[in-house]
């Protein structure tokens, strides 16, 4: 494996190559040294840099509003957008299952790797470092921001408060998959109009998708 391609990609260079190893290193292969700690880490250290950016770019924002924005920096798809976007998947180490059920394309396999990542720069190269590839890589999000944001759920929400006094109802129809990456289905149904289901790694992201996909499906403008 050419991890200097991979280290092109990223625009950092190892000091320490093992530390990249175990990043890309995905627990099926039953080895003692596997990514799921470092997915715990660059998580909290994704976290620690999109609060830094939005708090010093957008302060007149309220927390509701920052929380709001920040939920769509810090979560599954994101991240496994992001390491779409640097090919990581073809760089992990997977176990003989995974490898047979194209474990490297499965989005909960891609966003870990991509907090592992995270982690790895940090442990080498320090929080600067993890800062610069964060920043990069995330450019285009903060770009996006759009500062009027209302999450799906929330501006389903006050459309049927709106236009009927009632909220939808969310209902967890499905939860399968491993404690440390669950995927949670959940069904949305309001009034006479269709029903729409989505899963995502966490409840609260399965229905904003579902939330989503609610509105396209019946054509609600919102």
């Amino acid at each position: 494996m050419n991890l200097e391609n991979l280290e092109k990609k990223i625009r950092y260079t190892f000091k320490d190559r093992n530390i990249l190893q175990i990043a890309l290193t995905h627990k099926s292969t039953k080895s003692l040294t596997h990514n799921e700690q470092y997915e715990f880490l660059g998580d909290r250290v994704l976290g620690l840099v999109i609060a830094e950016n939005l708090i010093n770019n957008h302060s007149n924002l309220s927390e509701g509003n920052l929380d709001k924005i920040f939920s769509t920096f810090v979560n599954k798809d994101k991240c496994a957008e992001i390491a779409k976007n640097i090919n990581l998947g073809d760089y992990l180490i997977l176990g003989k299952t995974e490898i047979a059920s194209d474990g490297k394309n499965k989005i909960s396999i891609l966003a870990d790797a991509c907090e592992a990542l995270i982690a790895s720069i940090y442990i080498d190269g320090g929080y600067k470092a993890a800062k610069t590839f964060i920043n990069f890589n995330w450019q285009n999000t903060f770009e996006a921001i759009d500062l009027n944001f209302k999450d799906p759920k929330s501006a389903l929400q006050e459309w049927c408060l709106k236009k009927y006094k009632k909220l939808p109802v969310y209902e967890l129809i499905n939860q399968e998959g491993e404690a440390h990456a669950p995927l949670f289905t959940v069904k949305i149904q309001f009034n006479t109009y269709k029903k729409a289901e989505a899963s995502a790694g966490n409840i609260k992201d399965a229905e904003k998708k579902a939330a989503i996909h609610f509105t396209e499906i019946n054509n609600i403008k919102i």
